[in-house]
């Protein structure tokens, strides 16, 4: 059950509707989201790039660019070693893209998720060392690769981090962190505990972007047409809060993918049946980036570098159409996978009387590739942290996903003697572990778990009490300034008691369709639409007949043959 909550923030919002030419409901929003200073105000209204932060202050970035151009001057090999998810390979895409514009000899490796794992291993760096690599340059990874770093070092290579995850850490027995770096000759990330960078929440595609921007600074145009199309998807689909210079990144990269996307994303944006849409950061983090994820996921994400890296438009679209297939094989095998973990949450519930505050779910033939996947649906259902575990070939691996307040990756750290390998960040984590300590692992992690109940109930934060009246297309006209929308600038929502639920109809091929007429006290009425659990909500108003109702909405305009009108999007009821 969803707890309600209506923001209490307090500003003088028609002052600062009249000094940005916004309507008070606008500026409350505003407000709302902690946009409320001069600068946050400017910076979210009116940024451009240029209002991005400086690169230089991200740590050891001037020495990594020295060493990089000393390396490119000297005709030293450089191979770039990424990740297997989205931010990975476009991370790889940005600097290897660059590097080459650079004249630099260099390649790249993505690990196998499968045979590899996550980041560095061993095998990476000898396969490196035996193939004459003079320079290996993380992207997404590497922070946490303490010892495969100390292997190559040994080997005499040159080692370049770039990440954004948290920095590995011991805590002491007075409750301090003494943080363990990798001993690269650079280290960029701006999770370091001596940082200097103003904004830490940027993705591992974002640092190389970064990199990129002081290595190649005279090459500005192919920056941004180009490299900042890329950095804007990994933003959306690593699931980086839509705040600051993310938000400037994201949407200046939709614009430029919505006019001029590379051969790639053209061809994949082809694929995906968008060429006629206007591109938002929902069609990246739902729809393009699954696609990428899959290659990963199912085959190699080699495939998917080799799509963003494609020239030729018919090689694009071949690849295209492979990795749309294959997203579509992974959404049966995801679908198969929740429900499963469903039901074994649900056996918890009935045999306990309560679920655990950290769900830990083992699915011994769930495809290890999803796992973060099922985790992730499993904690929206049940607003907990979750990992789900599954059979590697050796050992158990397994995905967490986190909620708001739950520090994921310093909960693990607690426990950090159980793991084989782990790493992450407060909201996601991954993990190997042997097979016959999952059962301590999840008692630890419920027994050091912080979390109350009442932070376990899902909150709804609704932004204004709104008549239907002030619902019109003017304001949802206006809620276009509120994009790109997404992790940490969700879409507007509006409460109204006292509506009357008219006439509900359930319509659509697999009834997941409710429509009605809605009308407030004031009388006003308009046309709603519920895409949740239909039945449930027939039911609801069923045994409510007569009766006067609540309801969290968001206002849209519904456009049909020229004609347009607004329709409220029922987003809960009570």
């Amino acid at each position: 059950m969803k707890k309600w909550f209506l923001y209490q923030k307090k500003a003088d919002f028609n002052e600062i509707g009249a000094r940005y030419g916004i309507s008070p409901i606008l500026a409350r929003i505003l407000c709302n989201r902690d946009v409320q200073s001069e600068e946050q105000l400017r910076m979210y209204l009116e940024g451009t790039l240029e209002d991005c932060h400086d690169a230089a202050l991200l740590p050891d970035i001037q020495r990594a660019v020295d060493i990089l151009k000393e390396k490119i001057a000297s005709g030293k090999s450089i191979r770039v070693i990424g990740d297997y998810d989205v931010d990975g390979i476009c991370s790889t895409y940005i600097l290897v893209e660059a590097l080459q514009c650079m004249g630099a000899k260099v390649d790249a490796a993505i690990p196998h998720r499968i045979k590899d794992g996550y980041g560095l291993n061993d095998s990476l760096i000898e396969e490196a060392h035996a193939d004459g690599i003079d320079t290996i340059l993380t992207c997404d990874n590497g922070i946490a690769a303490i010892s495969q770093i100390e292997l190559a070092k040994n080997l005499g290579m040159t080692v370049v981090v770039t990440d954004h995850h948290e920095v590995p850490f011991a805590e002491q027995e007075d409750g301090t962190r003494l943080y363990k770096m990798p001993p690269a000759d650079a280290v960029i990330d701006p999770k370091r505990e001596d940082n200097r960078y103003p904004f830490p929440g940027i993705c591992g595609a974002v640092v190389a972007w970064k990199l990129v921007q002081l290595l190649c600074q005279e090459d500005t145009g192919f920056l941004r047409e180009e490299l900042l199309q890329v950095a804007a998807l990994a933003t959306v689909c690593d699931v980086m809060e839509l705040k600051d210079e993310n938000r400037i990144i994201v949407r200046e990269g939709l614009k430029r993918m919505n006019t001029a996307p590379i051969p790639g994303l053209r061809a994949l944006i082809e694929a995906a049946g968008l060429q006629e849409k206007k591109l938002s950061a929902y069609h990246l983090g739902f729809v393009l980036g699954p696609c990428l994820n899959a290659t990963g996921r199912l085959d190699t994400a080699g495939r998917a570098l080799e799509l963003l890296q494609a020239k030729d438009r018919s090689i694009a679209a071949s690849i295209a159409q492979e990795l749309r297939d294959l997203n579509e094989s992974r959404k049966e095998m995801t679908k198969e996978g929740v429900e499963e973990a469903v039901e074994l949450a649900q056996k918890q519930l009935e045999e306990a009387g309560r679920l655990d505050s950290v769900l830990v779910i083992y699915l011994s033939q769930l495809h290890e590739s999803l796992a973060g996947i099922v985790a992730g649906r499993i904690r929206e259902k049940y607003t907990r942290p979750v990992f789900v575990l599954t059979d590697g070939q050796e050992e158990v691996k397994g995905s967490g996903r986190s909620i708001v307040g739950y520090d994921m990756y310093g909960e693990m750290t607690r426990c950090g003697d159980l793991f084989l390998k782990y790493g992450g960040h407060k909201m996601a984590a991954g993990l190997s572990i042997p097979r016959d300590r999952v059962e301590e692992f999840r008692e630890r992690m419920n027994r050091n778990c912080p979390l109350t109940e009442a932070e376990l109930i899902d909150k709804v934060y609704i932004d204004v009490a709104l008549p239907f009246s002030y619902a019109n297309e003017q304001l949802v006209q206006e809620f276009e300034k509120l994009e790109p929308l997404g992790n940490g600038n969700s879409k507007p929502l509006f409460a109204q008691k006292n509506v009357q639920v008219l006439q509900p109809r359930i319509f659509g091929r697999q009834r997941n369709v409710l429509k009605c007429k809605l009308v407030d006290a004031d009388r006003t009425e308009r046309e709603g639409v519920y895409f949740g659990e239909v039945d449930a909500f027939m039911e609801f108003l069923n045994t409510h007949a007569g009766q006067s109702v609540s309801i969290l909405y968001q206002p849209t305009i519904n456009s049909y043959k020229g004609n347009s009108h607004i329709e409220l999007v029922i987003e809960d009821y009570c």
